[in-house]
C-alpha cells in the first residue's frame, strides 16, 4: 500500500508543479480525484498535511518572516461550530471573553506576500520565490505596495466576458503571467486593461462580529461578501482577531489553528462496505480502511474510505455489509459522514499484520508496540526524509530495500557509501544519486524545528516543534526535563512527558546526527516582555507603507519587544496605524472610521523614544 500511496503522491507533485507553472497536465477534476484517492488510502500521508509546494524556475528564493500556511476547512455548520468551540476554549484558558471574528473572501488565485520591495510567492510556506516582475508586467497592486499577504487574481467580470473561452480557470492565466517570459495575446490584453490585480487581504470587504452572529448568519455573511467581491472566490475565511488567542492556538505544519475556510458542503452518496483492511503506521497505530462498493461522487469514483481508528469501527459497528453515507466535501475530501446500517460481522486483528506482534488497545487505537516492526521502521525513515525535505531519491521502495539489507536506522543510512549501495543491487547512477542526496541533506540549510519534527517523536509535529524551539534552543531542549517543557504554553503534563521520553529514547540517534554537522537554521527565540513598560505596550499596532527607518519586519519585531500587539490589518482592536511612504487611502480612511490613532513613521519613532 505504501508503494501505491507514494506513487500517487509523486504523480500529484508533478501535476501540482505543472499546474503552478500555468501548464496543467490534467484537469482540476482529475487532480482532485487523485488527492481523494490518496486520502482514502492514507489519510496521514505527509502530502495531505503540508503546503503544496510551488516552484518558479530561475527566480530567487525568499524566506517568509512568518510562514504562509494553507487553511483548514469547514464544509458544514457543525465543523464551523467545532472551530468556534476550540477558540472559546483557548480564550477561556486565557480568561478572555471578548472574542471577535473577521470573515473575508477566500480568493482563488496565486498567493503572495508584498513587503513593498519584493513580492514573494507562497512557495512551500516557509520559502517562496521573488515574483516582483508581476508588477512590471502590469499587475495592479490594489491599495498600493507593501500591504502584506494577498493573491494575484483577475477580475471575475472581466474573465467571464473576455477570457472564459480561452482559459479553463482564471488561476491558470495568472500563473502563466508570473512564470512565463512570453505572454499570450489574451494575457497581455488583460494586463493592458488593468484587469489583473494583486489584492492584499487587508483590502477586501469583510464582516466582523461575535460567534453567535457568525454561526447564525453565516450563509447571509458569505452571500454579502460574494456580492461585494469581483474576484474568483473559493468560500470565505473566518479568523480570530485577538493576537494573544492566535498565539495560544498556534499552528500545524499545514494551517493556523485560529482561522478556518468556510466552504459549502459537498455531495453525499450511500454505499456498502465490502471489507475492512488494516494498515500499520509510523507510530505503531493500526488503522482501518473501508473497502467499499465503487460509487460516483462529484465526478470521482470512490473505492476506499478511512474509518479513522479501531474505536470507530467498534462504536459504529463497521464491517462487511455496513451501509454508510460518505461525503466529498468541496469536491475533494471523501470521508465517512454516518453509518446507516451497522454490520453483524465486526472484527479486529489480534496480531500486527506485518510483524505478528500481539496488538494492544490504546484509547481508540489498536497499537503494535514492537518498535522493531518493519513497517514502523520503514515509515519512520520515510517520515524523516519527507519532513526534512532536503534529500531526494529516498522513496518508500528504496527505503524498503535498505531495511531489507539491514540498514534499518538513520545512523546506518548516513554511513552508506556508493559501493555499499551498489552492493545491494542499486544501479551505479542511482547509487551515486543516493550518496549525493545524503550529503546534500547534511549541508543544505534546514530549520532546526524541521530537523526535530523529522525524528517522529510522538506529540511533536512541525507546529509544536517550531513553538518549542521558539522558547529554547535545540540543545537546551535536549537537556530539558518534563517541567521545563510544561512551562511553555500549550504543552500539558502528559504531552510534555511524552516529548521528554521520546527525546531521551532517541538521544543517541540525535547526538549522532548532530555530530554529522547538519546545517541547522536556529528558530528565533521569543522576546521576553520589556522590564520597563513602553509607550506602546499592550497596544494594537499596524505598520503600513514603505518604512524608512528599517524594514517592516524589523519595525514589527521591535514593537513586539516593547510589548505591542503587532497586527497586519486595521480592525476594531487596532490602537495605532503607523504610516510610512505611499500608504493607500482606503486603509487611512478605515482607520479614521474606527477611531484609530494615525502616526507618521517619524512621530512613531519619537513616541517610542520618549516612552
Amino acid at each position: 500500500m505504501t508503494d501505491k500511496t507514494d506513487e500517487i503522491a509523486q504523480t500529484l507533485n508533478a501535476y501540482n508543479e505543472a499546474y503552478r507553472k500555468g501548464s496543467p497536465l490534467v484537469s482540476d477534476a482529475e487532480y482532485d480525484r487523485l488527492v481523494e484517492t490518496l486520502r482514502g488510502l492514507d489519510p496521514d500521508h505527509p502530502f495531505l498535511h503540508a503546503v503544496e509546494p510551488e516552484a518558479f524556475t530561475g527566480k530567487n528564493e525568499i524566506r517568509h518572516p512568518i510562514p504562509m500556511l494553507s487553511t483548514d476547512k469547514a464544509y458544514t455548520k457543525e465543523a464551523l461550530e467545532r472551530f468556534v468551540t476550540r477558540v472559546c476554549k483557548a480564550a477561556k484558558d486565557m480568561l478572555r471573553e471578548d472574542i471577535i471574528y473577521r470573515v473575508t473572501p477566500k480568493l482563488d488565485g496565486l498567493a503572495g506576500r508584498d513587503d513593498g520591495g519584493v513580492l514573494a510567492s507562497r512557495g512551500n510556506g516557509e520559502v517562496g520565490y521573488d515574483i516582483s516582475n508581476a508588477f512590471f508586467k502590469g499587475v495592479i497592486p490594489v491599495g498600493g505596495r507593501g500591504l502584506g499577504v494577498g493573491e494575484i487574481v483577475v477580475k471575475k467580470s472581466y474573465f467571464e466576458e473576455h477570457l472564459s473561452n480561452v482559459f479553463e480557470h482564471p488561476r491558470n492565466m495568472v500563473v502563466g503571467i508570473v512564470s512565463s517570459d512570453t505572454l499570450n495575446e489574451s494575457a497581455r490584453k488583460a494586463l493592458e486593461d488593468q484587469a489583473v490585480h494583486f489584492v492584499p487581504y487587508s483590502q477586501l470587504a469583510f464582516w466582523e462580529g461575535d460567534a453567535d452572529t457568525l454561526l447564525r448568519d453565516v450563509d447571509e455573511i458569505l452571500a454579502d461578501l460574494a456580492e461585494q467581491t469581483d474576484y474568483p472566490m473559493d468560500g470565505a475565511v473566518a479568523e480570530v482577531m485577538k493576537p494573544e488567542i492566535r498565539e495560544a492556538m498556534g499552528a500545524t505544519a499545514h494551517h493556523y489553528r485560529w482561522q478556518i475556510a468556510i466552504k459549502t458542503k459537498g455531495d453525499t452518496a450511500v454505499t456498502v462496505v465490502d471489507a475492512v483492511t488494516w494498515q500499520v503506521g509510523r507510530t505503531g497505530n493500526v488503522t482501518p480502511v473501508m473497502e467499499v462498493k465503487p460509487v460516483s461522487l462529484s465526478g470521482a469514483t470512490i473505492r476506499r474510505v478511512t474509518a479513522h481508528h479501531a474505536g470507530m469501527v467498534l462504536k459504529e459497528k463497521i464491517g462487511p455489509g455496513s451501509e454508510i453515507e460518505i461525503i466529498r466535501s468541496g469536491e475533494v475530501i471523501p470521508k465517512l459522514e454516518k453509518v446507516l446500517k451497522p454490520s453483524r460481522d465486526v472484527s479486529f486483528p489480534s496480531m500486527c499484520p506485518v510483524c505478528q506482534t500481539r496488538l494492544v488497545w490504546q484509547n481508540d487505537f489498536l497499537k503494535c508496540d514492537n518498535r522493531l516492526c518493519r513497517a514502523q521502521i520503514e515509515q519512520g525513515i520515510s517520515h524523516w526524509f519527507k519532513t526534512l525535505g532536503t534529500a531526494d531519491w529516498f522513496g518508500i521502495k528504496t527505503i524498503q530495500k535498505l531495511v531489507e539489507n539491514g540498514y534499518d536506522s538513520l545512523e546506518k543510512i548516513y554511513a552508506l557509501t556508493q559501493a555499499d549501495l551498489t552492493g545491494m543491487g542499486f544501479g551505479p547512477v542511482q547509487s551515486r544519486n543516493l550518496e549525493e542526496a545524503l550529503d546534500i541533506s547534511k549541508n543544505k540549510p534546514v530549520e532546526d524545528w524541521r530537523f526535530l519534527a523529522a525524528l517522529g517523536i510522538s506529540n511533536l509535529g512541525t507546529g509544536d516543534s517550531r513553538k518549542l524551539l521558539s522558547h529554547m534552543t535545540l540543545q537546551d531542549l535536549l537537556e530539558a526535563d518534563r517541567p521545563h517543557i510544561e512551562e511553555i504554553s500549550g504543552f500539558g503534563g502528559i504531552t510534555s512527558q511524552s516529548i521528554h521520553k521520546g527525546i531521551q529514547d532517541l538521544r543517541k540517534t540525535i547526538d549522532h546526527l548532530l555530530s554529522l554537522g547538519f546545517n541547522l537554521v536556529a528558530t528565533p527565540l521569543v522576546h521576553e516582555a520589556p522590564a520597563v513598560k513602553s509607550a506602546i505596550a499592550g497596544k494594537g499596532i499596524v505598520f503600513t507603507g514603505k518604512m524608512r527607518h528599517g524594514s517592516r519586519e524589523a519595525m514589527q519585531s521591535n514593537a513586539r519587544r516593547l510589548g505591542a500587539r503587532v497586527q497586519t490589518a486595521v480592525s476594531g482592536t487596532t490602537d495605532i496605524l503607523v504610516c510610512g511612504d505611499k500608504v493607500g487611502a482606503a486603509k487611512i480612511s478605515k482607520a479614521k472610521v474606527l477611531g484609530v490613532e494615525i502616526l507618521s513613521e517619524d512621530t512613531y519613532i519619537e513616541t517610542i523614544k520618549k516612552g
